[in-house]
């Protein structure tokens, strides 16, 4: 298996910049793994294909305004800092962008109403990343200071924040949103409810990796950033609960299907390479409640124990994203899909349309 299998060519005209409105009225490509059919729909069909005692379970992540333009306090040299993951209240971990972001160098972001900020750079991770603590707490600033960070490849300005944001997101910390939930409206998740269709909820705030392309050609090389993922005992409850009553669960998005991943080797005792693990273990296993930082790289020859569908987006070539849908359907058969909604119009990409894969 080598990264190159995962390349495909997109033409930049079908990378959608601005999200379609009203959110369920994307489209939704529905691809059957056991046989390969593929059914060409709109996401307001999806209860259709959801039977009463499923689960759906969603990413609450909220993203945060994460994105920073300062400059260098003794130089004045423009800087970028896109923030991660807070260490603690004065500190972040995040990506710089800029020439000669040391350790040491000295930092300030201006704001509205003449908010100023100052930072310091204490330390030096891979690549750009950078840790820097700022002279007051950043948390109540953000709003002030900072701006929703949308992907690189969008390029059109966004109109209204929240439509980079779940109508369920309620936990603060992303440095991007779970896109695969951003279909979803307050009808669309009544309607599906008054179908006897459960919901759950974990939170994995999306960092780094998200925007780091596999460079290297052997997957397996790839390190894969951590990031935290919580599943409640609660919603651990009713995803098993769901589970053993014969319902389906249906991860919304590639972050939810990590987190139960991660919850399910858990349960099973595994801590280590989940690829090395016992091949005649039980091919599912009850999740359990985690808060934890997890690494957990999904590729083909990954053995599924807690996921049975899953929602998603369409993904970056050479992704670790399309890596993942790739172990969960095939990769031949994911990429004969990608090629049909190319042909059919469909839009990639955060703001562009869903995917179903039962």
């Amino acid at each position: 298996m080598k990264t190159s299998d995962f390349d495909y060519y997109l033409p930049e005209e079908q990378i959608a910049q601005t999200p379609i409105e009203p959110r369920d009225a994307s489209r939704l490509l529905v691809l059957h793994r056991n046989t390969g059919d593929i059914e060409h729909r709109h996401f307001y069909d999806i209860g259709e294909y959801l039977r009463p005692g499923d689960v759906l379970v969603f990413n609450q992540t909220r993203v945060i305004p994460a994105r920073l333009h300062g400059h260098k306090t003794d130089t004045g040299g423009k800087v970028e800092l896109l923030l991660l993951s807070r260490v603690e209240d004065r500190t972040w971990r995040g990506i710089v962008g800029g020439r000669g972001v040391r350790q040491g160098t000295r930092l300030t972001f201006e704001g509205q109403n003449g908010t100023t900020v100052e930072g310091v750079v204490i330390e030096e991770g891979e690549r750009s990343e950078r840790v820097v603590q700022f002279d007051q707490p950043l948390g109540p600033l953000l709003g002030v200071i900072g701006e929703i960070p949308l992907p690189p490849y969008i390029h059109e300005p966004l109109a209204d924040a929240e439509r980079y944001q779940t109508v369920y997101a309620r936990i603060e910390g992303s440095a991007a949103a779970p896109t695969a939930g951003l279909h979803f409206t307050p009808e669309l998740l009544a309607e599906l409810r008054r179908a006897g269709v459960k919901m759950a909820y974990c939170t994995l705030h999306i960092g780094l990796d998200t925007f780091q392309p596999v460079t290297v050609e052997d997957p397996r090389e790839h390190r894969m950033h951590t990031e935290r993922a919580v599943l409640s005992a609660d919603d651990a409850r009713i995803i098993n609960e769901a589970k053993l009553a014969g319902g389906r669960i249906i991860a919304v998005g590639t972050t939810s299907v990590r987190t139960l991943e991660t919850a399910a080797l858990r349960s099973a005792g595994i801590t280590g390479d989940p690829y090395e693990a016992d091949g005649d273990r039980c091919p599912w296993r009850p999740v359990i409640a985690i808060d934890e930082a997890t690494d957990l790289f999904i590729r083909p020859g990954y053995r599924f124990m807690a996921v049975d569908v899953m929602i998603t987006n369409f993904h970056l070539p050479r992704s670790t994203l399309l890596m993942l849908v790739s172990a969960f359907a095939g990769r031949e058969t994911i990429l004969r899909a990608y090629q049909e909604a190319q042909q059919a119009g469909y839009r990639f990409y955060s703001f562009g349309d869903a995917m179903l894969i039962l």
